[in-house]
């Protein structure tokens, strides 16, 4: 693949990865299997206490690991409708806000026992924790996601009990089930089978606002453990603020380990964080020259650019300038870009951003074929469009918005002139396959969802 930089890569500093005991299992190439995940939250957890023998915290907002005093934690939770053989199994912790954090996240097992009382466990009466070791947390900070690898202990449908204990003073404390959204997670896939895309036709598959504390980031980046090819994304990657702990908490344990094949652009989320620091060193050369962050690359037959629409892109404007420039040079015979503000949109959140016309301009004047935005937390497809949004089937762009990659749903307000296609209750990526002088775009939908919308178009 051949990136192109407006100007020379800045090399970045070092990036703060979470690291459970045992590495995920990603699954890719051609023969892959189609994954699909479920989300639960434990139907009891607690914990006991050695000085404190006959005191039962199932109530607690919190477990703990900590061997002074010694504190053990005990988790259960119910499998149901999954159907499929489980490929994966992660459970997914928060440390609480309101510590430090810990040297050590503590050891966890599978239990036998899986009756044990929620309210009723104390020191006394505590079960065994005596299974397989599954995983070890080395140190963890406060308020922070992290995830172990239990896919051993994960078979099916079924109830199964984790304990966790630790051999360090410094306690680590975990969010429970009596905490909402920071609850704990098992999150279980299964596969089955789908067809591989066409020997040689490259696959270009993402979508836009991504990661924050709920599930679904983890049930989009389930769905590209699956889908082999180049992963893009537009925008937003992660929430609230773009900051370099939002990177490692949310985007590193579900997208990120994607992180070696995707192609990001930034939003306006990432620049909450000024600069848009913690993207960029996040993410590296991939995403351009930092402070800039557009760039270009060919995939195949075809020439991708992702555009930042959180800089200047008026007429004339360096970004402006610049996106003529690439395209002129380019020898390839379609064209794909992508950014994260949409020109186009019918979700009642954000409107239309007319600032983005010129660089759309641009690329209707050098015949691009399809364009994909983000922002608003739909998906929409529009009908091949002129920069002022008529109809054109001849030089027209084909435009896209996929804001669906994780991030809490939009609605939708008025619909705009030539609005093909719409969702707003589905998270999902978009999948398209690069021929030689055509494309596919095909709307994949998370485990549970049923909307769908797939098409094939020409090159201009």
């Amino acid at each position: 693949m051949d990136i192109r930089f407006p100007r020379p890569t800045i090399t970045t500093g070092a990036v703060l990865v979470l690291v459970a005991a045992t590495a995920a299992v990603v699954v890719t190439g051609a023969d892959a299997a189609s994954a699909a995940s479920v989300t639960f939250t434990p139907v009891a957890d607690t914990y006991v206490q050695s000085d404190a023998a006959s005191t039962n915290y199932g109530t607690s907002t919190q477990i703990v690991a900590d061997n002074s005093p010694v504190r053990r934690s005990f988790l259960r939770f119910t499998v149901s409708g999954v159907s499929g053989t489980v490929t994966g199994a992660k459970l997914r912790l928060r440390t609480i806000s309101g510590n430090s954090g810990s040297d050590a996240g503590g050891t966890f097992r599978r239990m036998s026992n899986t009756t044990w009382s929620e309210t009723g466990t104390t020191w006394n009466n505590q079960p065994a924790i005596d299974g397989a070791t599954l995983g070890t947390l080395g140190a963890v900070s406060g308020d922070t996601w992290y995830e172990v690898d239990v896919t051993a202990a994960v078979t099916g449908n079924g109830t199964y009990s984790f304990g966790a204990t630790s051999a360090s003073g410094d306690g680590a404390y975990y969010d429970t089930r009596e905490s909402g959204a920071d609850a704990p997670q098992l999150v279980v896939s299964t596969g089955t089978t789908t067809t591989p895309p066409p020997s040689g036709d490259p696959v270009f598959v993402g979508a836009g606002d991504i990661a924050d504390s709920g599930s679904g980031d983890s049930a989009t980046a389930t769905l590209l453990d699956s889908i082999p090819g180049t992963v893009f994304t537009t925008g937003d990657n992660v929430y609230d603020s773009g900051t370099a702990s939002q990177f490692s908490s949310y985007y590193e344990p579900t997208w990120g380990r994607h992180k070696s094949r995707t192609r990001p652009s930034p939003g306006n989320h990432d620049y909450n964080t000024s600069g848009a620091t913690g993207y960029y060193n996040y993410f590296g050369t991939s995403a351009g020259p930092s402070g800039r962050g557009y760039y270009s690359f060919d995939l195949g037959n075809w020439h991708v650019v992702s555009l930042n629409s959180n800089i200047s892109m008026s007429a004339g404007s360096t970004q402006e300038q610049w996106l003529r420039a690439d395209l002129a040079a380019s020898g390839k015979p379609c064209t794909l870009a992508y950014w994260h503000h949409p020109l186009f949109t019918s979700s009642s959140n954000h409107a239309p951003s007319t600032s983005t016309r010129p660089l759309y301009q641009a690329l209707y004047d050098y015949n691009a074929d399809v364009v994909v935005w983000g922002h608003n937390h739909v998906y929409e497809r529009f009908a091949p469009m002129n920069p002022s949004g008529g109809a054109d089937t001849s030089r027209g762009l084909r435009s896209f918005v996929a804001g669906m990659g994780g991030a809490g749903h939009y609605g939708f307000g008025t619909i705009q002139p030539n609005s093909e296609a719409r969702n707003s209750s589905a998270w999902g990526v978009l999948k398209f396959t690069l021929h030689s002088g055509s494309y596919d775009w095909q709307f994949v939908p998370v485990a549970g969802q049923t909307y769908n919308d797939s098409g094939t178009g020409t090159c201009h």
